[in-house]
């Protein structure tokens, strides 16, 4: 018989060898200091025999193999205990970033086409309202009581209580969820991942990142929690909006790491400057990953000051459709920082292996079959692709958009496999390292030929004064105008922004491509995404500029 294929296969097999190690600790009550008491804690134990009774309580409902339900739940006991339940059934949970624009929100769900909704009370309410997920059927709420749902999670978990163990016969190329994507850079999509991706990816981590049981870990992007069981690891959930990381307060991150010997941190960059920030030193934390965007340098600096000497920062490079991709440490990507600055793209390192990381010519229309007569020469700007066992093959009910993603490789054995087109840019260097150069769709195509947003926005972000940079075009492309906005520093006085702009001149002046711009916009304050809050909404951008000029 085939074992299953499934990330919660390893919850019975933790809660046999270590049945009171602590696999969840969430925040729960505030103490007097208004510090959270982190009172609400599951052993693996706790988390493999309730998460098999939700499981059961699930199947009697209708909920099985198969089934794809929307789960808007919080993080805390109950969004794990439902995701492992939902994995062990065979279910396919579908997440969407609650904070992204709510017609976007509510086209997902509709794409979606889920036959469950497993939600807290105010999101049964905005399902009732904003007619979200009609074609569920199935309705579960974390409430106290059943209003608006068919039952509570509690009422679920009761029912399937004293369950035998459970784990779904799923198979490698069975479905195992659907995540949308950010929409940062357009309308978001659903990744359709089977249960091989996510086992592939827990692998890959460890192996890549040397992570081993016992460690303790602070993820302050929830989904990347669920990992942690898989990995032996305890998962502290931190006291703040994952979807607001540049908002959190870096005291009480500090005080869940102290109080429960944090070993390990995982956080958007955006989360990395609030730590960098603060400037307290971080002296039992011995790995930091963090992944999202490009970290900026002085915050890559600033970290490993605040960190011992023998940790290590991690950038992992990757998507939701593919990840990792390829990773660089901290002291490396330190080291490329001169180049990054004039002009070479932010270095990402080198692929993580058993990936196949190859650069292709740019294009903007579909691909269908691979030729290696696509690949550009080394050293060239191209289309980054990856090919490997966390390549997700498609989008759900999106087919053009993954017509425009996927290309089919026939291998030498007679074999299929899916190569993704992560939509960046970027290049391999003479050392097999990845550099990058930015999305393919924020390219500015000049008269003069293309402009990339890291080989740009570098060499002007060092101003002492200016917080960030955003290139983009305006006309046709082949004909495009680059106009570099500038977001300055808080406090800086809009009457300091012609002295500013003349001092860009300068900065841009030193390098051939950047002497190119000549149009320069002040903007009161980027637009970003939701989920990490640093990737730029240049798309909003560019339509102001356009307005302007």
């Amino acid at each position: 018989m085939i074992a299953p294929c499934n990330i919660a296969a390893a919850l019975p097999l933790l809660a046999a060898q270590a049945p009171d190690r602590i696999a969840i600790r969430c925040p729960g009550t505030r103490g007097p200091d208004g510090f959270a008491r982190y009172d609400l804690t599951l052993s693996y134990r706790e988390l493999d025999a309730r998460s098999d009774a939700i499981a059961v309580g699930l199947a009697l409902r209708g909920i099985a193999r198969g089934t794809r339900a929307v789960v808007m739940v919080r993080p805390g006991p109950e969004f794990f205990l439902l995701m492992f339940a939902l994995f062990k059934a065979g279910a396919v949970p579908v997440l969407v970033d609650p904070g992204i624009d709510k017609r976007a929100l509510r086209q997902c769900l509709d794409e979606a086409q889920p036959q469950a909704f497993i939600g807290i009370p105010l999101a049964q309410v905005a399902r009732v309202l904003l007619g979200w997920a009609k074609s569920a059927r199935i309705r579960i709420t974390t409430g106290t009581r059943a209003w608006l749902a068919d039952a509570t999670l509690a009422q679920v978990e009761r029912d399937g209580a004293d369950a035998p163990q459970q784990l779904a016969a799923t198979q490698p190329d069975d479905v195992a969820a659907i995540l949308f994507t950010s929409g940062s850079t357009g309308v978001p999509k659903g990744v359709v991942y089977r249960h091989r991706h996510f086992t592939a990816q827990v692998a890959m981590l460890r192996d890549a990142f040397g992570i081993v049981p016992g460690g303790v870990d602070l993820p302050t992007f929830p989904p990347f929690a669920l990992f942690d069981p898989a990995l032996g690891v305890t998962s502290v959930i931190p006291d703040m909006d994952a979807t607001k990381p540049a908002l959190a307060d870096p005291r009480k991150l500090h005080d869940a790491i102290a109080r429960f010997g944090v070993d390990q941190l995982f956080g958007s960059p955006a989360l990395m400057a609030v730590l960098a920030r603060h400037g307290a030193s971080l002296p039992g934390v011995t790995r930091v990953t963090s992944a999202g965007a490009p970290v900026p340098a002085d915050v890559v600096a600033r970290m490993r000051e605040l960190l011992p000497d023998d940790a290590q920062f991690w950038t992992p490079y990757g998507a939701t459709e593919c990840l990792p991709v390829a990773v660089i440490e901290g002291r490396e990507l330190q080291a490329t920082r001169d180049a990054t600055q004039r002009g070479a793209g932010t270095c990402v390192g080198r692929a993580v292996a058993p990936n196949e990381v190859r650069i292709i010519r740019i294009s903007d229309t579909a691909i269908a079959d691979w030729s290696n007569s696509l690949l550009v020469r080394e050293g060239e700007v191209g289309e980054i692709t990856v090919a490997g066992p966390t390549a997700t093959d498609s989008y759900f009910n999106r087919d053009a958009a993954t017509a425009l993603a996927k290309i089919r490789e026939r291998l030498a054995d007679g074999s299929e496999r899916v190569v993704h087109r992560m939509g960046d840019i970027g290049y391999v260097d003479g050392e097999g390292r990845l550099w990058f150069c930015g999305r393919k769709s924020h390219r500015v195509e000049t008269a003069m030929g293309p402009l990339y947003t890291e080989q740009v926005e570098p060499v002007f972000n060092p101003h002492a004064q200016v917080r960030r940079t955003a290139l983009v075009g305006v006309g046709a492309l082949g004909a495009q105008v680059p106009v570099l906005c500038v977001e300055l520093e808080r406090g800086v006085p809009a009457r300091d922004w012609p002295r500013i702009e003349r001092e860009l001149r300068v900065l841009g002046a030193t390098q051939p491509h950047t002497a190119r711009i000549e149009r320069f916009a002040r903007h009161p304050g980027f637009p970003v995404d939701i989920r990490h809050n640093a990737k730029i909404g240049r798309e909003k951008l560019a339509a102001w500029v356009a307005k302007k000029v």
